[in-house]
């Protein structure tokens, strides 16, 4: 039997294991949690009364009764995520399980009106969640994200967003928001340590420990981009030099291309002066795909610079999975990721332990929105669990077998 978990409601534990197990048992959640049986049944029965959990079969029997088995009910809650981005603004509503209802994507321009801002989003969402045809009284509420260190326009705050939908809105960055929606949609295999590499206009990196985000003292861990990787570099916004985003990142590519004529027109680049930098990167990326051999040489130094400073955050972090995701690696992740496991196959090879894996995120596109919509259902029904309490890696338990 595990120990208690401290910090924590019952309620909030038992909901945090059956999302992460699918299905599972009264016994096997006593087990998962050292929560006692007497407990376990009084939660249940209130989940059972919320409508968040439902009885789906019976365990296969092992000589005994076979075990009631339960889930959570997806469509008894709901999350909206908001990615807000130098390029636009992407959207996701997810059931109570973290599967995605409904996206939508708007793609900004640097001409945009900040003030015109929070207007379009209270808009799009409504659209969003209404056309899937979600009762509103099941919508726990609104994730808002955006690039660390890159502020939100000045007109839009979480409390001007929660008057004008009535909604409550929770923050936060979308490197780390990434990392929540691998681990919460179950995408993240059972990963102790997950680092999240994202890149949009900026590139950062979203750290979990046992499914809990490591921010540092002062909520700035994880700011890859600003990793240095020359000290006679560039001089970055950060007001440091060498820096990762000085060097290699999306902005920086994408001024590069500008300045060399050819690939500024092979790009299309020429007369777009005021798009936004993830549209001018992914213009950049399909250059070098149509065989530019400028812009071929811009992805793949930046792929380079990107793994050495991924090569870093290993070191320190000593995470078992990294996955790449954002819209930068959505369009560009078959260049970045091989760079990736070369450099961590190379830099470690020999050293105890497995490997590290390196995946590509498969929504890697929508994953700040999705992990958005995940903090959402995180702080209202589920807070994680406390560190160093390690479930089971596979708790779901067979079945399930019809209810007579």
């Amino acid at each position: 039997m595990g120990r208690a978990i401290p910090h924590t409601s019952s309620r909030a534990t038992v909901l945090d294991v059956i999302r992460a197990a699918g299905t599972i048992s009264r016994a096997g959640l006593a087990s998962a949690t050292g929560l006692t049986a007497a407990t376990i049944s009084n939660v249940v029965r209130g989940l059972l009364a919320d409508e968040l959990v439902t009885e789906v079969g019976r365990a296969e029997s092992t000589g005994g009764k076979p075990r009631v088995l339960l889930r959570l009910v997806p469509s008894s809650r709901y999350a909206v995520g908001v990615h807000l981005d130098a390029g636009g603004t992407t959207y996701a509503l997810t059931d109570l399980t973290g599967a995605v209802v409904s996206r939508m994507a708007h793609v900004g321009t640097r001409e945009e009106d900040p003030e015109e801002v929070p207007a379009r989003m209270v808009r799009q969402v409504d659209a969003l969640v209404d056309g899937a045809g979600v009762d509103r009284e099941r919508l726990l509420g609104i994730g808002l994200v955006t690039a660390a260190g890159v502020p939100a326009p000045v007109s839009l705050s979480a409390q001007d967003l929660e008057r004008a939908t009535g909604l409550s809105v929770v923050t936060g960055d979308d490197a780390t928001a990434s990392a929540l929606g691998e681990y919460w949609s179950g995408e993240a295999g059972g990963a102790s340590v997950l680092a999240a590499v994202h890149m949009g206009a900026t590139i950062g990196a979203g750290v979990l420990v046992d499914g809990i985000p490591y921010r540092g003292a002062h909520g700035n861990a994880g700011d890859l981009g600003h990793v240095c990787l020359d000290v006679d570099g560039p001089e970055c916004r950060c007001g440091a030099r060498g820096c990762l985003e000085a060097i290699a990142g999306p902005e920086a590519i994408v001024a590069a291309a500008r300045a060399d004529e050819r690939t500024a027109g092979a790009a299309g680049l020429v007369g777009r002066e005021r798009s936004s930098v993830v549209g001018g990167f992914t213009a950049v990326v399909r250059a070098a795909r149509s065989g530019d051999p400028t812009a071929r040489a811009l992805v793949d130094r930046s792929a380079r610079y990107t793994a050495v400073a991924v090569r870093t955050l290993v070191g320190i972090v000593d995470p078992d999975l990294v996955v790449l995701t954002g819209v930068g690696q959505a369009v560009a992740g078959e260049t970045y990721l091989p760079a990736v496991r070369r450099e961590l196959g190379t830099a470690f090879a020999g050293r105890g332990g497995d490997p590290v894996r390196v995946r590509l995120s498969t929504f890697a596109d929508t994953a700040p929105a999705i992990g958005a919509a995940a903090m959402v259902l995180r702080s209202r029904l589920t807070p994680l669990r406390t560190p160093g309490l390690r479930l089971p890696d596979d708790l779901s338990e067979s079945g399930p077998v019809p209810v007579p």
